[in-house]
């Protein structure tokens, strides 16, 4: 099994990763380790690799899984989880509890605070990066994190790189009336009246207006890379990612 380990000055007992296609047992347009029990896949296989991350990674559990809906609701994950929960984030205080969000194009974002004591992992599409007047989904894990911004660290993990995702001009608008600079992050498409936006450049933004300015990673493109990647963009039905982080016991 193959997963991607962020590269970032992390404190030694923040565990960080985000998996790709490998090691699954999963066929079809979700062959591989698709995580996803939400997509069509059959049930049993995802439980079988969630079971086979769980094991390779030495994640502990509960993992706390999460009914993700384009929102910026931050769930605070504990040992007693018996309801999935609607939420596009998540944040954990405590050792031995892994934030976890899927994706297949949105941009998980992984975040742990210097002293190693906070993590928290949100799922960022454009919607969620958008979120309304009070702010998006990072602005909303920031605020769970409960630390000073300048303390957080924040990794960008694989999502649909800027020459991939097309938007409308109703996209490149709204963030633009949110916030000017984010002008930087579309350019035109050959597609009338569209936009290529860069959800890189588009949190990096976000992340620098709420203070936190310690960002890494953003290199990669889910929709380019088939072979390692599930992309929505790409494919329609497929399977999904997994980002995750954890405070080690």
């Amino acid at each position: 099994m193959k997963w991607i380990e962020p590269d970032w000055p992390a404190p030694a007992r923040v565990r960080a990763l985000s998996t790709t296609r490998d090691g699954g047992v999963s066929q079809g347009v979700f062959a591989g380790l698709n995580l996803g029990a939400h997509v069509g896949d059959e049930v049993a296989r995802v439980e079988a690799n969630r079971a086979r991350l769980q094991q390779a990674a030495q994640i502990p559990g509960p993992l706390n899984w999460l009914n993700q809906v384009h929102g910026t609701a931050v769930h605070q994950v504990s040992n007693q989880y018996d309801v999935v929960p609607d939420a596009d984030a998540a944040c954990a205080h405590e050792a031995g509890l892994a934030c976890i969000v899927m994706t297949a194009d949105c941009l998980p974002v992984l975040f742990c605070d210097r002293a190693g004591t906070v993590v928290a992992a949100a799922h960022a599409g454009w919607r969620g990066l958008l979120g309304n007047e009070q702010g998006g989904v990072l602005e909303a894990s920031i605020q769970a994190m409960g630390c000073h911004p300048a303390d957080i660290l924040a990794w960008l993990g694989p999502a649909i790189g800027p020459g991939a995702f097309e938007v409308g001009g109703e996209v490149r608008d709204a963030f633009m009336a949110q916030q000017a600079e984010a002008e930087a992050a579309f350019v035109p498409s050959s597609n009338e009246g569209k936009w290529l936006a860069d959800i890189y450049l588009l949190a990096r933004l976000r992340l620098a207006r709420a203070g936190v300015g310690a960002v890494y990673g953003g290199e990669f493109c889910t929709f380019g890379d088939g072979e390692r990647f599930y992309s929505y963009r790409r494919d329609g039905q497929t399977g999904r990612m997994a980002s995750l982080v954890w405070l080690a016991k």
